[in-house]
């Protein structure tokens, strides 16, 4: 069944980037906006009428079980009626008028000035649902949910041609079908979807899509299978589109955590907010925050100091140029106890974001907070510097979990080695768990580069063994705090694992053999480079300057 709905899914994913191709808006950077709000309103108004015919009202159950199409039974309620209707809906759920329907929107194609009349009716879902879909800016500045679309349409003769040919691609299935389903289902739409809005464009805040793989792993390392836990805070505050966030509220369960984020992006952040809406997280959606986390983080205490949560999750940019709020973070010496990099001469894109980053979350976490945090690999062994003193400091406060060094190209749009750094506030007592995971994955190759995917096998060794505080010889080691301080405070697992050395018995003949093979190797080399000195010095004295 979710096979059939998936193909039929990712059909109309399909169709709408054509229509947007047909009016030529492909690739244009107004297409992911159209795509996502009309896949959206398409979601809302099957996810409308699927709650309708969950209200038990028995005058209303009773007309709405027995009819043919919902629309057609909620067009014969009246006023006072359908507003009652309303009233037994879940907080969560959308709401639309009559008007709104997409079965509406389809009779009245015939009309002229179409476009205008498509787009004041999205513009009024969003309004009508801005108490539940409206995200916030950290000026307080609403975002709602849905905005004029054939507006992208430079033609205006073309713009009502446009909105009918969008609105006939969404009668063609129903996705009542799959409202039960959660994660698995959804996280793949999902990734469909934003598939090609999602890349690194080389912009300054470029974004990098955490592969399922990372994610999964993260987010088991974090919460044990069938963990009984409950009303907890999970915090990305470099969301992105929020595969993360996903992750770990799916690990823990949507109806027992409240996500907060925020990100620079508004397009990420509107992202997040869809990803949100399909996964049963709509009541986090007033916590989803579109503004820059290190300069004017949002979420805080009423005393002003931040805000602390059970479980953060992140993957943040490693380098970007911050020269411009560089000097307000180096003020702010608690936040930012092991300091800020500097401003360099030349290349300041090449900032290392991420340190910042890190030292937020680590003054983010509650008292029995957990984290997991990407980070380059470089960071792990880094000698000296900003790297070594939050290394100390994890170390210190005993709130290190252990150290997950992933393969090479484990990311399609970096080449960058990663490790995930994972914190644990209540470890205090316990070891820590560094694993080497980098011999392990299939190399494959995927839009023309070399990638490294991990499979449920790799994946379950390395949770195993985590969770288990095994050491197993060249992969995993559980040392103690003291012992990494012996060791210079390196994070990576290779510093600890034994040398071994290993030794062959021969007999004095073939000791002999061996010591005279070398002596005639050792010979000849000496020979043929002599020989080398010898040319070389003739080729140089026939030099002649013209």
């Amino acid at each position: 069944m979710t096979t059939n709905i998936e193909i039929q899914t990712k059909k109309l994913i399909d169709d709408l980037k054509a229509t947007c191709a047909s009016y030529g808006l492909g690739n244009d950077g107004n297409e992911y906006k159209i795509i996502t709000q009309i896949f959206l309103y398409k979601f809302l108004n099957d996810k409308f009428g699927y709650e309708v015919k969950l209200v038990k009202e028995p005058l209303y159950h009773s007309r709405l079980k027995s009819a043919e199409k919902w629309e057609d039974a909620l067009r014969g309620f009246s006023d006072e009626e359908y507003e009652d209707l309303l009233s037994f809906l879940p907080a969560d759920s959308p709401k639309l008028k009559r008007e709104h329907f997409i079965s509406n929107m389809y009779n009245q194609q015939h009309k002229g000035d179409f476009s205008a009349l498509f787009d004041a009716t999205m513009v009024d879902i969003a309004n009508y649902n801005a108490e539940i879909f409206s995200m916030k800016t950290e000026s307080e500045t609403k975002l709602t949910l849905f905005e004029n679309i054939t507006v992208h349409i430079p033609d205006t003769m073309k713009r009502d041609e446009f909105a009918r040919a969008l609105v006939s691609r969404l009668v063609n299935f129903n996705f009542e079908q799959v409202f039960t389903q959660k994660y698995d289902f959804f996280s793949t739409i999902f990734e469909y979807l934003i598939k090609d809005y999602n890349k690194d464009g080389g912009g300054k805040y470029a974004e990098y899509y955490t592969p399922h793989s990372v994610a999964a792993i993260m987010a088991q390392l974090l919460v044990k299978e069938d963990e009984n836990i409950s009303d907890v805070s999970c915090y990305d505050p470099s969301a992105g589109s929020g595969t993360l966030l996903m992750a770990i509220a799916h690990a823990i369960g949507e109806d027992r955590c409240t996500i907060y984020s925020q990100d620079i992006s508004q397009k990420s952040s509107k992202m997040l907010r869809l990803n949100l809406i399909l996964n049963n997280l709509v009541h986090s959606i007033p916590n989803v925050i579109q503004g820059d986390t290190l300069a004017s983080p949002y979420h805080k205490k009423q005393d002003g100091r931040l805000q602390q949560f059970d479980y953060i999750v992140s993957n943040p940019p490693f380098k970007l140029d911050f020269s411009d709020t560089q000097a307000k973070l180096a003020d702010q010496k608690t936040r930012f106890f092991a300091g800020v990099p500097s401003v360099p001469n030349a290349k300041k894109d090449s900032m290392s974001i991420y340190l910042c980053f890190l030292q937020h979350i680590m003054n983010s976490l509650s008292d029995k907070g957990k984290a997991a945090i990407v980070v380059p690999t470089g960071f792990i062994t880094a000698a000296n510097g900003i790297e070594k003193k939050i290394r100390e400091r994890m170390v210190s406060e005993k709130m290190l979990r252990g150290v997950v060094s992933m393969p090479s190209n484990i990311f399609a749009t970096t080449g960058t080695n990663v490790s995930v750094i994972f914190l644990d506030k209540r470890n205090a007592d316990e070891k820590v768990v560094f694993i080497d995971a980098s011999n392990l994955g299939t190399t494959v190759k995927e839009d023309g580069n070399q990638r490294t995917k991990l499979d449920e096998t790799d994946i379950n060794e390395i949770v195993t063994t985590f969770h288990n505080r095994e050491s197993k010889e060249d992969f995993a080691i559980a040392v103690t705090y003291e012992e990494i301080k012996d060791k210079n405070f390196s994070f990576s697992a290779g510093q600890y694992f034994e040398v071994k050395i290993k030794y062959v018995d021969i007999s004095i003949d073939e000791f002999v053999a061996k010591m005279d093979t070398y002596k005639k190797n050792i010979h000849t080399l000496f020979t043929e480079s002599k020989e080398l000195d010898l040319e070389i010095q003739k080729q140089l004295k026939g030099l002649r300057y013209e």
